[in-house]
C-alpha cells in the first residue's frame, strides 16, 4: 500500500493500492481534487505533486495539451492521466464553482481598530439625530 496526502484538503492522507490512478483515489477517498470531464480533456484536475514526484508514471500526451514543458518540469500533472506507485502528497488550486462569489478577504487590524477618541454610545451606529 501506497499513502497519497490530499494537502489542500487539510493534508488528508489516504492509503491505496500501487499503480492507482491519482483522481479515482481522489473520487473514492474525498480526496478533493477538481474534476469534471475525468479523460484528460477539460484540465480541471490540474495538480502539483509536491512530494513524491518520482513515484508517478511518465507524462502523457493528453496532459502535455494542458501543460507547458515548465509545468511538467515544476511537478505539475493532470490527476486523471497520473498513476501513482509509491507516497506523494499533491495541492491544487480550488475551484471556483460559477455563482459562488470568492470567501471575503479578512479586515486588517486597521479596520478593526478601536478609535480611542470615539465615545462608546448606546445608539445604533446607523441611527440618525433629528434636532
Amino acid at each position: 500500500m501506497i499513502n497519497i496526502t490530499f494537502i489542500t484538503n487539510g493534508n488528508k492522507t489516504v492509503s491505496a493500492e500501487e499503480n492507482s490512478n491519482l483522481l479515482r483515489v481522489s473520487l473514492r477517498q474525498q480526496g478533493g481534487i477538481p474534476f469534471k470531464c475525468g479523460g484528460g480533456i477539460c484540465g480541471t484536475c490540474r495538480c502539483l505533486i509536491e512530494q513524491g514526484i518520482e513515484n508517478t508514471d511518465p507524462v502523457k500526451n493528453k496532459e502535455r495539451k494542458h501543460l507547458k514543458d515548465a509545468d511538467i518540469a515544476a511537478g505539475y500533472r493532470m490527476a486523471c492521466q497520473t498513476f501513482v506507485t509509491g507516497d506523494v502528497a499533491v495541492s491544487w488550486v480550488p475551484v471556483q464553482k460559477p455563482g459562488m462569489r470568492p470567501a471575503p478577504a479578512a479586515p486588517s487590524p486597521a479596520e478593526t481598530a478601536v478609535d480611542p477618541s470615539v465615545e462608546p454610545t448606546d445608539e445604533p451606529a446607523d441611527a440618525t439625530s433629528s434636532a
